[in-house]
């Protein structure tokens, strides 16, 4: 199927020929679809702490955070322009008809285009954007004005103004304060030295970002980086990372044979999320919060945020505590049946894994070296907001490997719709997967995991996409935080719905949490 100069092109990307067979396999077959058993909820699942246990975790990080490295790891390739989708359609609707149509003028729904021009002056970029208009001569009158709107949307958007349909989210300014607006990464800066500075007053973060736009991250971060280490008395140490050309996926037409491209070559395309794993992978750290580049708030708001980090963060330090000072023991054949005993209680209690069905059966010898192999493991906690209907993932229990019962965050596209059981159980969840985790990635003895022994790489998926007026069918990988993690030792922590204010339209600035 594949030619020397195919050959040529995977090994320029770094991509091995058995990769593309496995995805040509998924393309074919399809993707299976996972078996949830029921969703995971407080009184089965997810953990909710009592306000003197929250105390006490918070309390707990304080004090061993010292002793390890932790950093934040923030995606933040995603270009911003579906936050302008309303916007873009605007301008379209002024093209196709040249005029400005009624509905543009009449429609004042929130995520109209009409709120927006409603509202300007409440973005935190309203005098930026001002200013890139009155330095054409032109003034915006104090009136409503259609005509505004659409010199409004050229500039806001376009290469003339501030170009922001072609900036990535964390460049956009986000929030407004007496000395000037904040983007998306200043607030990602201003949150992280809360949690993760160190002894040294050193605040470890890394952003993703796409290679077009490496240059202008780090010339933000130059132009504000003093301002911060000043007020927050740190250092910041700032890693970035681009998805590597290794994790893109083949992409086929509609009969499931390799799409090329005009000059012949394959077609690849960015494999989604899931390809961050090796990202994530080569950080040097070991505890690593993760979180969405969106999902921030202005400092009046940070408070409840902070203290759920560290509430999170509390708790993997307790739980990695216990499990590394069982496996260093059984490492080095010190076990008592007694201290066996304690320890499946531990992991029947907290739900960290499901044992075999025979384990009762088996020796105590052969218990212990059970215990070993399914909790020397990546661990992650992860925080779940109450469903308030956003759409996306959450918790489940899902039936694993020989039929063993594991949480997972579980994705819409992973479940099979035309099962009314599966959509039953799906749409029962009580929780919602915010994007608000911390993991650890070293073992017992401080070596890192590799973490792509325990994907489920059955969790991928197919859609379909077009280039050059073609369709074709994209891969995506597993998720970074459900089929990536899927091997991981997941626990599930209640937080509340403040820790989770994403803006995914640009009109989601307009709303009170992110108003100063």
């Amino acid at each position: 199927m594949f030619t020397r100069s195919d050959l040529e092109q995977l090994e320029a990307k770094g991509i091995k020929p058995e990769i593309l067979d496995e995805q040509m396999y998924y393309f074919r077959q399809g993707f299976p679809y996972i078996r949830l058993l029921r969703p995971a909820t407080t009184d089965d699942g997810i953990l909710a702490f009592s306000v003197s246990t929250k105390e006490e975790l918070i309390r707990y990080f304080e004090e061993e955070a010292d002793q390890v490295r932790i950093m934040k790891f923030v995606p933040a390739s995603g270009a911003a322009s579906r936050m302008f989708k309303h916007l873009f359609g605007f301008r379209e609707a002024i093209a196709l008809s040249a005029g400005i149509p009624k509905e543009y003028i009449t429609d004042t729904g929130f995520n109209s285009a009409r709120y927006f021009y409603d509202h300007l002056p409440q973005f935190a970029f309203y005098e930026e954007l001002r200013s890139s208009i009155e330095k054409t001569g032109r003034k915006l009158s104090r009136e409503p004005d259609p005509h505004d709107l659409q010199i409004i949307v050229d500039h806001l958007l376009f290469e003339a103004g501030l170009n922001y349909g072609a900036l990535p989210k964390a460049l956009l300014q986000f929030h407004n304060y007496p000395d000037g607006p904040r983007t998306a990464l200043e607030e990602h800066l201003v949150e992280s030295a809360h949690y993760t500075m160190d002894r040294n007053h050193v605040s470890h973060i890394h952003f993703t970002v796409s290679p077009e736009h490496l240059r202008k991250f780090k010339e933000r971060i130059s132009a504000v980086l003093k301002k911060y280490e000043d007020t927050f008395n740190t250092h910041f140490d700032i890693g970035f990372s681009i998805q590597k050309p290794s994790t893109d996926t083949l992409a086929v037409d509609e009969t499931n044979d390799p799409f090329r491209n005009p000059d012949g070559t394959l077609h690849f395309r960015p494999a989604g999320h899931g390809a961050l794993l090796s990202n994530l992978s080569e950080l040097d750290a070991d505890i690593i919060f993760i979180k969405n580049i969106d999902n921030i708030v202005p400092d009046r708001l940070k408070e409840s945020t902070i203290e759920y980090k560290k509430l999170i963060g509390g708790y993997l330090l307790q739980v990695r505590q216990k499990i590394f000072d069982f496996l260093r023991k059984a490492g080095n054949n010190e076990i008592t049946g007694n201290e066996t005993r304690e320890m499946v209680s531990y992991v029947c209690s907290r739900n960290l894994v499901s044992l075999p069905a025979d384990f009762e059966n088996l020796a105590e010898e052969k218990q212990c070296e059970v215990l070993f192999r399914i909790l020397n493991r990546p661990i992650r906690v992860c925080g779940m907001v109450k469903n308030a209907g956003e759409p996306g993932g959450g918790p489940f229990w899902v039936a694993g490997k020989d039929n063993n019962q594991t949480l997972q965050i579980v994705e819409s596209s992973q479940v099979d719709e035309t099962d009314e059981m599966q959509k039953r159980i799906f749409r029962a969840s009580t929780h919602f997967n915010p994007v608000d985790l911390v993991c650890c990635i070293r073992d017992y003895k401080g070596e890192k995991f590799n973490l792509k022994e325990f994907v489920d790489h059955a969790a991928g998926f197919i859609s379909l996409k077009s280039s050059g007026g073609r369709t074709l069918k994209a891969q995506e990988l597993p998720g970074l935080w459900n089929g990536s993690m899927a091997g991981w030792i997941t626990l599930f922590v209640e937080v509340p719905l403040i820790t989770f204010n994403p803006v995914k339209t640009i009109n989601d600035l307009l709303r009170d949490e992110h108003q100063s």
